[in-house]
């Protein structure tokens, strides 16, 4: 990551609900000398934010533009619906969508979760968001699907919220815009979401395994052994292959001291 077009910050965009703080902490860990910029952003406008250059990238809810962004989904959120403390539903560790039939179920305009539809039964007016939608659960007014972060985001004493079966579920993505090559500095951070080592080799040059002391131990060990290598047998003798060819003590030429000797002969 040298060279004079490499930038000198990297912008993180995050819509509300998201949590970056792990993957932060990670890249100031690993790039202390490239400060990294979070942009809160509507998860409406998250999509154009990094089309226009607003962001290198975003953590975002999808779907986004695939003309445009490219995207690598992170993990799906539980649904809950918001409710007043006081609720029937609370008595339930799990709530369906049938048991809202006769509920108003608020739908503020930056819903994120796409109903094809919704139910219960509908409010008069749209909230304009959602945190407008969870004062309004608050007064009594209706009761509220939303991600469960978005939940604890707007969480409130007087409310709680249960999970809900079988409703459509908020995905979230790291995000960034079409370039090729991808930016180095995307690829950084694409490694940190993806859990790479700090000596992956994708993205970055990897940084040669060193030896382990019980490695330099034995290097040092076999370095001391001696010129050629080879140890020494045990007592003196010559290791296998390295037998002696001369006449052995009290035998004949051509015989392997240890034989037998022949009888004397004769006078």
């Amino acid at each position: 990551m040298t060279g004079s077009d490499t930038p000198s910050s990297f912008r993180l965009a995050y819509v509300p609900g998201v949590t970056p703080t792990k993957w932060v902490r990670v890249w100031h860990e690993r790039l202390p000398g490239t400060p990294l910029e979070l942009v809160q952003v509507p998860a409406a406008e998250a999509g154009r934010l990094l089309a226009d250059g607003g962001a290198e990238a975003g953590l975002v809810r999808l779907p986004v533009d695939r003309d445009v962004l490219s995207a690598i989904p992170l993990y799906t959120e539980t649904t809950v619906v918001v409710i007043p403390k006081d609720h029937a539903a609370t008595a339930a560790e799990e709530v369906t969508l049938p048991d809202l039939a006769d509920e108003i179920v608020l739908h503020p305009l930056d819903d994120p979760l796409g109903w094809e539809t919704l139910p219960g039964r509908p409010a008069i007016e749209r909230p304009a968001t959602t945190a407008d939608a969870i004062e309004l659960v608050a007064a009594g007014v209706g009761v509220l699907l939303v991600p469960q972060s978005l939940a604890r985001l707007h969480h409130r004493k007087d409310l709680t919220y249960r999970p809900v079966l079988e409703a459509p579920e908020s995905r979230v993505a790291l995000s960034w815009p079409q370039e090729e090559p991808t930016p180095d500095l995307v690829e950084e951070f694409i490694g940190i979401v993806r859990g790479r080592t700090v000596n992956s080799t994708r993205g970055r040059a990897a940084t040669p395994p060193q030896p382990t002391a019980k490695e330099k131990a034995k290097a040092k060990r076999a370095g001391t052994a001696g010129g050629s290598g080879r140890k020494p047998a045990p007592g003196g003798k010559q290791p296998a292959g390295g037998r002696r060819t001369g006449t052995p003590k009290g035998g004949r030429a051509g015989q392997t001291g240890g034989g037998k000797r022949g009888k004397p002969r004769g006078r």
